[in-house]
């Protein structure tokens, strides 16, 4: 069974740092592209982030672009996005999602698994 399990959301004020942290079991973490998406009130669920299986591609939205970063550490199963400058806009349940091939994608339909979310909000 494939389970994902965010952690390190948060209240931060704007400008502030987070580091979202995704830890992955029962697949090979390494074989599969990762994504982040996230979803806050009211809004469809957006792309944020995606990284290749060997960590090598990553492919960002553009509200994004600059200001967070997503990494993988296939030895440890975990995959992470750092999130620098926050801005209000940036509150939302954050997703990490495991792809269904090495190739990172913003399409959610290409992720098969899905962990539970974790809050971060952005206080300004």
């Amino acid at each position: 069974q494939v389970q994902l399990a965010e952690s390190g959301g948060g209240l931060v004020q704007t400008g502030g740092s987070l580091r979202l942290s995704c830890a992955v079991s029962g697949r090979t973490f390494s074989m599969y592209a990762m994504g982040w998406f996230r979803q806050a009130p009211g809004k469809e669920r957006e792309f944020v982030a995606s990284i290749s299986s060997a960590g090598g591609w990553q492919y960002y939205a553009d509200s994004v672009k600059g200001r967070f970063t997503t990494s993988r550490d296939n030895a440890k199963n975990t995959v992470y996005l750092q999130m620098n400058s926050l801005k209000p806009e940036d509150t939302a349940v954050y997703y990490c999602a495991a792809g269904r091939s090495s190739s990172p994608s913003s399409r959610s339909d290409n992720f098969g698994y899905w962990g539970q979310g974790t809050q971060v909000t952005v206080s300004s």
